[in-house]
């Protein structure tokens, strides 16, 4: 099983199993999942869970992969759901109704505006970056050929170039309709075909007068993606309104035809006129904005859009950034947005040194930080700053202070901007052009990004912490140095009989699952376990085959391999067990599981017995690491031993505290 496989298994079986499943799809960077009950997701697992950057919870739950990994998942988690019997029918009728109720929960106008706008657009992104970085090779290659020193086979190859990377954009306006057409509940075809009409370059050859304004000449392209979706919105509206009221003998004839007729005279008397004034308006505004007030600009939208993202409101941007690429070239706007992700950027490096003593969000910071870097921020919002609350604040700010950089390069030296949708952070710089030269536009965007991380990292570190929230979040951890102690009856299961929850600063004693070689979980050759990234903990080098509960409590966790299990305390403390690394690709060779999931056990049952001569020289170690998973609230505390500092003892014992 490959570990994308092995990461969808487990987040299926940590968001309640196939029958908690309505609907999942994916989006550039996040797997979109529709619960049935939100009760049975297990969010605290999910986030511990190695490849998982966040969770956001939201009208459908999202979780967080990154681009290119989150189609595997997303992939293999469709396939374990088909392989537990999820029925597609049943699956998607569950889905619909569940969608149902989140829309009438959020159905307002506004709302219902935002998410049209988004699904127009949104499926069109990767066409829009495709399309975008051959232009920007292209336009690399000319210079090479303007200077006189690109060989022939160069020149030969930019015009195919130019028509790789023109047509997409030169034939926008249809592809927007196709997809309008869909939303507003129409066909498809007929939303392209009406679309359509605004790209023909027979439109220049139809000229009329309206009052007041005089003579019309109309242009190829007039109007635009804001054109395509008024023509393909009433064309479905025609369609809708017709269907059912036209016999069903003509249908297929009448309807299309009335749709399409009447909306394309709309279009070319009345859409494509005023879109066309509309798309002027928004690309003079935004030139005229930026190069007369765009420091000040450039701050206010540096500063406000992390906001914008978390309501969701940032989609509504889509249209401008569409329509100012259709007039301009560029879309000046989003290089001065992206600048929010690198203030994000600056105020997790400062949390990061602030806050030296939290191992668990320092080590959230490494791993969530080079993917923010590239422009995925949800991991660095959702996971570090948001939850500290200030520091989101601080974040904005940054954000703010690059944004104002990236402005004044517009107001002062010349506009410049992103060719396409879709990238930010540093992934947005073969995107990037200028009527100044491809190169003035990187250096204005890497200045703007440099502006954001060193005053979202000066801003958070001085101002980031009030004294409560810095005590609170950076209180010390326990020493790994410490050795482990020795077997001893654990005070847990009389806790778990009486059926009592711990109180603040109880102990709950978790002990070594089987017999060897107590080891820190640092020395583990796995960074999900040797960074912490898992939970706190310690690992064992077993001598023996047979691998014990470390509680008593109920066993939440056991794969059909055997390599790994998780028994949960009465208390609520989740402990994992990972028997070895590497084991799982042994699929249950050499395991013999004594006991099943579901099954209460007290400390020291047997769970599952291994071969260890068998296994040993097909995986990369033995080494078990136990790990708490829920540490936030039951924190490992003291490491002791009673007999001095053997490291070879029968069973290790580790005292965690409660909190809850």
């Amino acid at each position: 099983m490959s570990a994308n496989d092995e990461l969808a298994s487990e987040l299926l079986r940590l968001l309640g199993g196939a029958g908690n499943v309505a609907g999942v799809e994916n989006c550039m960077t996040r797997m979109r999942v529709s619960p049935v009950d939100r009760d049975l997701i297990d969010e605290t697992a999910i986030k511990s869970l190695p490849g998982v950057l966040g969770v956001v919870d939201d009208d459908t739950y999202q979780v967080v992969l990154g681009p290119g990994k989150v189609t595997k998942v997303t992939d293999a988690f469709r396939q374990h759901l088909g392989a537990a019997g999820a029925d597609a029918d049943a699956l998607a009728a569950r889905g619909a109704a569940i969608k149902a109720g989140q829309k009438q929960r959020n159905n307002t106008p506004f709302k219902n505006f935002i998410r049209k706008i988004a699904n127009i657009f949104v499926p069109l992104i990767p066409a829009l970056i495709g399309a975008g970085i051959v232009a920007a090779v292209r336009g690399l290659l000319v210079n090479w050929v303007t200077v006189g020193t690109a060989p022939e086979f160069v020149e030969a190859v930019v015009p195919a170039l130019t028509v790789i990377g023109s047509a997409f954009f030169a034939f926008l306006p249809i592809f927007a309709g196709i997809n309008a057409a869909k939303e507003f509940g129409g066909t498809p075809a007929l939303g392209g075909a009406v679309a359509a009409i605004i790209v023909f370059a027979g439109i220049s050859d139809v000229q009329y007068s309206l009052p007041v304004l005089g003579d019309i000449v109309l242009a190829p392209g007039q109007g635009g993606v804001i054109g395509a979706i008024f023509a393909a919105g009433l064309c479905a509206w025609i369609e809708r309104s017709l269907r059912g009221k036209i016999p069903d003998a003509i249908d297929i004839l009448v309807t299309p035809t009335l749709a399409l007729l009447i909306s394309g005279l709309a279009t070319i008397f009345v859409f494509m006129f005023v879109a066309g004034n509309i798309a002027s308006a928004i690309g003079t505004g935004a030139i005229w904005l930026l190069s007369n007030s765009g420091l000040l600009a450039g701050f206010v939208l540096g500063g406000l859009f992390l906001p914008l993202v978390m309501l969701g409101l940032h989609q509504a941007l889509i249209p401008i950034h569409a329509t100012l690429i259709e007039q301009v070239g560029f879309t000046p706007l989003l290089t001065i947005l992206a600048m929010a992700g690198a203030g994000q950027v600056g105020a997790a490096l400062a949390i990061y040194f602030k806050l030296n003593r939290n191992k668990s969000l320092r080590t959230t910071i490494k791993g969530a930080l080079p993917v923010g870097i590239l422009g995925v921020g949800e991991p660095l919002i959702y996971a570090v700053t948001l939850p500290l609350g200030r520091p989101f604040l601080t974040a904005c700010l940054g954000g703010a202070v690059g944004g104002a950089v990236a402005g004044a390069f517009n107001q002062f030296a010349g506009a410049f901007g992103a060719t396409a949708i879709g990238p930010s952070g540093w992934a947005l710089l073969p995107l990037l052009q200028s009527n100044n030269g491809q190169g003035y536009a990187i250096l204005a965007y890497v200045v703007g990004l440099l502006a954001g991380y060193i005053s979202g990292f000066l801003i958070t570190y001085f101002w980031g912490f009030t004294p409560a929230l810095l005590a609170e979040h950076n209180a010390a951890q326990a020493d790994d140095q410490n050795a482990v102690l020795e077997n001893e009856a654990a005070p847990v299961a009389a806790a778990a009989a009486a059926g009592k929850r711990p109180s603040i600063g109880q102990r709950i004693d978790i002990l070594a699952p089987v017999e060897g070689r107590v080891i820190r979980l640092s020395e583990v050759e796995d960074e999900a376990f040797s960074a912490g990234t898992m939970g706190d903990g310690f690992a064992v080098e077993p001598t023996s085959g047979e691998f014990r509960s470390p509680v008593a409590g109920t066993i939440t966790a056991l794969f059909p391999t055997g390599h790994a299990f998780g028994v949960t305390t009465l208390e609520g403390l989740e402990v994992l067990v990972h028997i070895g690394l590497g084991t799982v690709d042994l699929r249950g060779e050499g395991f013999d599981l004594r006991r099943a999931e579901g099954d209460v056990v007290e400390v020291g049952d047997v769970i599952v017995v291994v071969d260890l001569d068998a296994v040993r020289g097909r995986v990369r170690s033995l080494a078990t690491p136990v790990v708490v998973l829920n540490g936030s609230a039951f924190p490992i505390v003291e490491r002791r031993t009673h007999d001095g500092p053997p490291l070879t003892v029968e069973a290790a014992e580790v005292t965690s505290s409660a909190r809850s």
